[in-house]
């Protein structure tokens, strides 16, 4: 490996020239073996603590403590409008309309809750497109959501695959089959960012070729979410879901996110689940039978919202705010993701030891590196925690690294590249 790339005054240099470099002191680390801050790349599996976050529920705990109920509309943040609070700070990182987005419930109970609104088979139109593995929340929603309609998952669900010899699915792949399913095809289910490989799809594309057969389109962005940048609605996208405790920093099993375009805000004929939270505010309070949804995507919100589970995502969401956005993020994401891939690159291993199997195209990829090791990859995984280098295992032989570009140094991505060299030099 290039000792340059290894040089500590290298990646000093770097940081040296970060504008996001101080945002990392607004994050806690755990430490090490070695007593010192680890170097984290797990913020696709679970995002840092904010220090933030705290204060933020300790200032809810005192407003349940001093006010009781009256803190739902009194105090300086009421809680009968707190998820409308965050739907407005969330939309700008979905790249939608603030009333197309509703936070609430988790990423699973989401997906099912659109999946019975937009997947509506028919006896002819009735197939639903997927990555083939997917994420396993994914597989069992569209499982059950088939076997719910009386539909056999095996003949209802096509999965994607990539071509022989390759890792990631082609774009012109991916339309191709939309194209050929045409008139049975009714919904498109695709995570926005493939959890294993990495990989982002071309979400407008697919979008498009989905709508040109009639069907309709949506995406898990659980691992896309505060990743990558998104445009929902100006790419037409039908409806998506995501969870916050990944690149959004709201903690373990954090509220999460939904998504449903404009076009359906004014549908009340549009078959969902209802409660008591997503009826019309003007009526809500009257308590009579017959539902009528909130226009937008609060009209599927269910229950009231855990206030105490808004807390951190609201914390979180400040500082992305002030960290200057998905722009500003991405800016910083891709050199430091570059720079992890060029000490990877620089062992110099052949494939059938060890290979990248993201994508090397920056548009196909966000912050995650999966990297394949074909031998001793477990060794390689256990090495790396004993040096304070804190990755991902995911079987049979994947280890994934993802730089946050909010809590990241490239400082870390060097102590990872060194910890990697020294591991393979090593014998």
């Amino acid at each position: 490996m290039s000792s340059a790339l290894l040089d500590p005054t290298h990646a000093a240099a770097l940081d040296a020239a970060d504008p996001l470099a101080a945002f990392r002191s607004e994050f806690l680390f755990p430490n090490g073996p070695d007593g010192q801050p680890v170097a984290y790349f797990c913020g696709n599996s679970l995002g840092l603590q904010p220090k933030a976050t705290r204060a933020a529920l300790d200032a809810e705990l005192t407003n349940w403590a001093e006010l009781a109920v009256e803190g739902h509309f009194h105090g300086a943040a009421p809680w009968m409008h707190s998820h409308g609070a965050l739907a407005e700070a969330s939309a700008p990182v979905v790249g939608a309309l603030p009333h197309e987005v509703v936070i609430m419930n988790g990423l699973s109970v989401n997906l099912h809750l659109l999946l019975v609104s937009f997947y509506r088979p028919t006896a002819t139109r009735y197939k639903v497109l997927m990555e083939g593995g997917a994420f396993p929340s994914d597989q069992y929603a569209l499982e059950t959501q088939a076997r719910l309609h009386g539909l056999d998952p095996d003949d209802a669900i096509v999965e994607l695959v990539p071509r022989p010899g390759e890792h990631t699915l082609r774009t012109e792949d991916i339309t191709a089959k939309i194209a050929e399913l045409g008139d049975s095809l009714a919904t498109v289910l695709l995570g926005g960012l493939n959890y294993y490989t990495g990989q982002v799809f071309d979400m407008a594309a697919v979008t498009a070729a989905g709508h040109a057969v009639g069907a309709t389109v949506g995406f898990d962005l659980a691992h896309a979410a505060g990743n990558v940048p998104l445009h929902l609605h100006d790419w037409d996208v039908d409806f998506a879901c995501w969870c916050t405790y990944k690149y959004l920093n709201s903690g373990p099993g954090g509220i999460a996110g939904a998504y449903v375009h404009e076009r359906f805000a004014n549908r009340p004929d549009l078959l969902r689940l209802a409660g008591w939270w997503g009826q019309e505010p003007a009526e809500r309070f009257q308590m009579k039978k017959g539902f009528r949804p909130t226009p937008g995507a609060d009209g599927w919100l269910l229950s009231n919202s855990p206030v105490l589970l808004l807390a951190p995502l609201r914390a979180s969401l400040d500082v992305v705010a002030r960290a200057g956005g998905m722009a500003a993020l991405r800016a910083k994401s891709e050199p430091l993701t570059a720079y992890l891939e060029s000490l990877i690159r620089a062992l110099a291993l052949p494939a059938d030891q060890l290979e990248i199997i993201t994508p090397a195209d920056p548009a196909q990829r966000g912050c995650q590196l999966s990297v394949l090791v074909h031998r001793r990859g477990r060794e390689l995984f256990d090495y790396l925690a004993a040096r304070g280098v804190v990755a991902d295992w995911r079987e049979p032989n994947v280890i994934r690294l993802s730089p946050v570009p909010l809590y990241n140094s490239f400082e870390d991505v060097r102590r990872a590249g060194t910890a990697m060299h020294d591991f393979f030099a090593a014998g």
